[in-house]
């Protein structure tokens, strides 16, 4: 039994980490998600470089294309990897969610992949998407789809990370009418793989009945990704947050859900290919994000 002394010492400092936790982010004005953004545009920059401008736009960390054509090839993983990941540590940015060519637990270099991210203490990647062949029973796409999926998400579970799938808008694009991505998930632990839900591309898909969508696939949603889009003449063109069809309103639906995972902004309305736009893509994403925090 405690000595009075220390039950006395023990309460108070109950107390004292009692005031310090109740504060929530309602008081502070701020979001419980953290932020990040999409940094397809920046292969250009060194880790040093990126991490130094995305701490002072006041994001908490990435999602940065570990792929084909991204800030580090596949095959480069294992040895550039870690290095990428503490460069930006020492600007307190991290890599939030990781986009990759991953979709095959069977490939060999899934394993290698996602061993390196766990090493370095990440949790979150970006599937390859899959897409359909209208020659093909559909029903029978996502049921076997589905075991790959359970097998992808056995892997996870053993290395402690999370794959995500995301919604893209499109018409041969598994997880596009979000029905068939519930089916394609159901039975998976969300913690070992879940879905990044894209409000812009579900809202292109769905037109007014997105919410629907939401509701049958917040169980499974881990990351959420915010852009914006217009109704050009015979498809969508993407435009800055909060000029577009995407209603902000969906913003307040997500609070009352209780999502707390983090939020990956994206900027997709410049060319990503050309380096010389650089500066425009950091004016175009300070705007987006004030939008996006105005909305939170």
């Amino acid at each position: 039994m405690p000595t009075r002394r220390e039950f006395l010492t023990a309460s108070a400092a109950a107390v004292a980490l009692s005031s310090m936790t109740t504060t929530t982010f309602a008081d502070e004005g701020k979001s419980p998600n953290s932020l990040c953004v999409f940094t397809k545009p920046f292969n250009s920059l060194t880790a040093d470089q990126l991490g130094a401008k995305i701490a002072e736009l006041g994001f908490n960390g990435i999602e940065a294309p570990i792929r084909a054509g991204g800030h580090i090839e596949p095959d480069a993983v294992p040895d550039q990897l870690p290095k990428f990941v503490e460069t930006l540590r020492k600007h307190n940015v991290d890599i939030t969610v990781m986009t990759t060519d991953i979709n095959d637990p069977n490939d060999p270099q899934t394993e290698k992949v996602l061993r390196t991210a766990a090493k370095a203490g990440l949790r979150f990647y970006r599937m390859k998407y899959f897409k359909y062949d209208e020659n093909q029973s559909i029903t029978g796409q996502i049921d076997a789809w589905h075991s790959q999926l359970k097998d992808l998400a056995a892997m996870n579970r053993e290395l402690g990370v999370t794959g995500l799938y995301q919604n893209h808008a499109g018409r041969n694009y598994f997880g596009a009418p979000i029905w068939d991505l519930h089916r394609g998930l159901d039975g998976i632990d969300p913690a070992h793989l879940g879905m990044a839900y894209d409000i812009r591309h579900a809202t292109v898909e769905a037109g007014m009945s997105w919410p629907i969508g939401f509701h049958l696939m917040r169980p499974h949603i881990q990351v959420v990704y915010v852009k914006d889009f217009v109704w050009g003449e015979t498809k969508s063109e993407n435009v800055p947050l909060g000029e577009g069809r995407v209603d902000s309103k969906f913003f307040k639906m997500l609070a009352d859900s209780k999502f707390t995972g983090p939020i990956s902004l994206h900027e997709e309305y410049l060319d990503h290919t050309k380096p010389e736009l650089v500066p425009q893509h950091w004016n175009a994403i300070t705007a987006d994000l004030k939008t996006l925090k105005s909305w939170l």
